[in-house]
């Protein structure tokens, strides 16, 4: 990876008076209800670019997807309650644009001090945000650049997509990579790097097929990879043994099989799991070895047992990623798997990253110290794919 320019070099040149325009990853979940934000980190994450730009004296342009409302405006996707939020960490007002492009924004940009940030309205509100066609994608990045003098990236939750934003602004404006993006990336680069071992890998979440990828390119590389979560069952099916109604993908009962083989002892899968009559928060529920699941419940989470040998696993080891919680750590019946393992985490004398995604929100979710942890990446999909190996067309723009 060649090196990337970064924000200290863009504040060396000097930004004061000069329109900035940052692309974050504001997409923070809402009360379906109230519509109120239920977990601010992504906000929070992006705190130290923007702080940073602001004291320069720039006038700062920020852009966000929130959701995934269908290239047109829609008011339960609104980044109104973000910019809200995003002003009372800041400590002052946030200029909220109620377009991306259109007179509001245009207006909203023009009207800014030094010093003063915007917010425009979501950008998926505009379907040249995620089209395929590079024409319709060029167009809608053409004005977006010309909010800019200069064009920030920070929002690595959004560097896997190809889309205007993120992949098309960069070839139009100088462009650098914010603190955080830049934090991720050196932190992942450590992960595929020479990690000091023992190196070991937990993955949860509910299916194979979405991490088979990561598990194929991290097989050779780890010394341990322990599995659960709701794809865990399908490796147990794959031993042969009776899953109930647990979350199966059948079509990956075969591929599991292969890994099992071929993993050479490295794979350690669940010894007992919790389960449940229903997927309900107060459903009748015990605990069972994974050889007596019966044939009308499903498992929920992994059980005590499995959380002292994979913590037991933990303990030894030097580097830890982990993504994807144990359980339905949402339900509280449920959530005794997830926790256990991140307090195991927390508890080693390891550098330890946390995948983003539903990871990083059942750490702030269960009340955990995120600072006992080395890194919480606020990119899911972007870690992964990072460590898949993958090209990321938000780095690779960055880097051009």
């Amino acid at each position: 990876m060649s090196a990337l320019r970064t924000l200290d070099d863009l504040l060396a040149e000097g930004v004061s008076g000069r329109r900035v325009l940052v692309r974050a990853d504001l997409n923070v979940p809402l009360d379906k209800q109230t519509g109120a934000i239920t977990d601010d980190g992504r906000i929070r994450a992006v705190l130290p670019t923007l702080g940073a730009l602001v004291e320069a004296g720039a006038k700062v342009v920020v852009c966000s997807h929130l959701g995934r409302p269908k290239g047109a405006p829609d008011p339960q996707f609104s980044l109104g309650p973000v910019a809200g939020r995003l002003g009372e960490l800041l400590g002052a007002p946030v200029h909220f644009a109620t377009d991306t492009v259109g007179d509001s924004a245009r207006s909203t940009v023009a009207d800014l001090a030094d010093g003063q940030v915007a917010l425009l309205e979501n950008l998926r509100f505009n379907a040249g945000e995620t089209s395929k066609d590079e024409a319709e994608r060029g167009a809608f990045a053409d004005q977006l650049a010309a909010f800019g003098d200069a064009y920030v990236d920070d929002a690595f939750g959004a560097v896997h997509r190809k889309h205007a934003s993120v992949f098309d602004v960069p070839a139009r404006l100088p462009h650098v990579a914010g603190r955080l993006v830049l934090r991720e990336v050196e932190v992942l680069s450590k992960l595929t790097g020479d990690p000091e071992r023992p190196y070991v890998v937990v993955l949860g979440g509910s299916k194979v097929s979405d991490k088979l990828a990561v598990i194929e390119a991290l097989l050779p590389t780890v010394d341990r990879l322990l599995i659960g979560g709701g794809m865990c069952f399908t490796f147990l099916k794959a031993q042969g043994l009776e899953v109930g109604t647990s979350l199966l993908e059948k079509d990956m009962v075969d591929t599991c099989r292969n890994l099992l083989e071929r993993s050479g002892g490295k794979i350690m899968l669940p010894v007992d799991v919790v389960v449940a009559d229903a997927f309900a928060p107060d459903a009748a529920h015990d605990t069972v070895r994974v050889d007596g699941i019966p044939s009308h419940r499903l498992g929920l989470d992994v059980g005590p047992e499995t959380v002292a040998g994979f913590s037991a696993a933990l303990s030894q080891a030097k580097t830890i990623f982990w993504n994807g919680p144990m359980g339905v750590f949402e339900m509280p019946a449920f959530a005794a798997g997830t926790r256990g393992i991140a307090e195991a985490i927390t508890k080693a004398d390891v550098f330890s990253v946390v995948g983003g995604g539903d990871s990083a929100a059942a750490v702030r979710a269960l009340g955990l110290d995120e600072s006992s942890f080395g890194h919480i990446s606020t990119g899911g999909g972007a870690s992964l794919e990072y460590l898949e190996g993958k090209t990321l067309p938000g780095i690779a723009a960055l880097e051009n």
